[in-house]
């Protein structure tokens, strides 16, 4: 008895046992899937928050090119890449640097485009003019500046443009003189003055019928409001060479004048012309409306306009007498 009851006690200690360690096995077990799980759950969520992290970044790059092009559409800044092949605007200001254009965008950039209406024009930073490579007469001070007509890298200021080609073309007409082997040569600006007045003629008679008639008629009448000497001298003369014209290289006149005195078979010994300012003008009509147009939204209009200078010199001419 004593015998089977210590070998029950000792199964029932190996049962204990084996249940112990079934039951420490399963544990193991469940901790390890426990942990396997765990790790893929945290590799789910860091693979999750790695596919955020980079929608987050794209979304902001997004953003902040969206930002860089907006403010490249609003500020329109020029850089010295740009230049190459550029076409400059007839029409152009010097300034100085804004604060505006200290962004990040426009690092280095040396001048802007503007707009009003549909004309754009180009506006330099003071500090990069050299980088342009133009021409500014008389300097190149913060002002506007027009084309010169003859060489599109000069501009003229706006306030002097109209005066200064006048002297340029009397200058000119001076050296064709001297080139032409004149003896004496006289230009004289003449700045006509159109009135359109209503006269009234009574008189006896008429083609049709006889007795007393009226009639009604419209006349033009021209008077100079301006006539002033621009140049006149005098040359021992000689034998004419061919001058070089810029201003006046397209003026049928001045052509004319050329060929007849570089004409050996018949020279010429006097010659009278009127050449009307108008056909070698730089900034015609059409074109100084648009720039006043630009002033006026700038608040800088003066106390004349463009188009009143331009109408000006299209009622100007130059009377150029010439004796070889």
């Amino acid at each position: 008895m004593k015998v089977n009851k210590m070998i029950d006690g000792v199964k029932d200690g190996i049962d204990d046992a084996r249940v112990k360690v079934v039951k420490a096995v399963t544990d193991a077990e469940l901790d390890k899937h426990a942990k396997e799980l765990g790790d893929v759950a945290v590799d789910k969520a860091k693979e999750f928050w790695d596919d955020a992290s980079d929608v987050a970044q794209n979304l902001a790059k997004t953003i902040e090119e969206g930002k860089r092009q907006w403010d490249l559409n609003r500020l329109k800044p020029i850089f010295f890449q740009d230049l190459n092949g550029m076409r400059y605007s007839r029409l152009i200001r010097i300034v100085e640097r804004d604060k505006k254009f200290d962004i990040e965008v426009c690092k280095g950039s040396i001048g802007y485009w503007a707009t009003c209406k549909g004309e754009r024009w180009m506006n330099i930073f003071k500090d990069s003019v050299n980088k342009f490579g133009l021409n500014f007469y008389p300097n190149d001070e913060v002002n506007f500046y027009y084309m010169d007509p003859t060489d599109g890298d000069s501009y003229i200021v706006l306030d002097e443009y109209f005066d200064r080609l006048k002297q340029a073309r009397v200058s000119e007409l001076q050296k064709i003189a001297q080139d032409l082997g004149a003896k004496y040569f006289r230009v004289t600006y003449i700045k006509e003055k159109t009135t359109l007045s209503k006269k009234s003629a009574n008189g006896k008679g008429s083609i049709h019928k006889k007795g007393n008639g009226s009639v009604q008629m419209n006349a033009t009448e021209q008077k100079y409001d301006r006539m002033d000497i621009a140049a006149e001298m005098s040359f021992p003369g000689h034998e004419p060479v061919m001058p070089h014209v810029r201003y006046l290289k397209y003026d049928p006149n001045i052509l004319n004048l050329i060929a007849m005195r570089m004409d050996t078979r018949g020279p010429i010994n006097h010659q009278t012309l009127d050449i009307k300012l108008s056909s070698s003008s730089g900034l015609k009509e059409t074109d100084a409306v648009k720039v006043d147009m630009i002033l006026k939204s700038l608040k800088m209009a003066g106390n004349t306009t463009v188009s009143s200078e331009a109408q000006n010199e299209a009622k100007s001419i130059f009377k150029y007498e010439i004796d070889f």
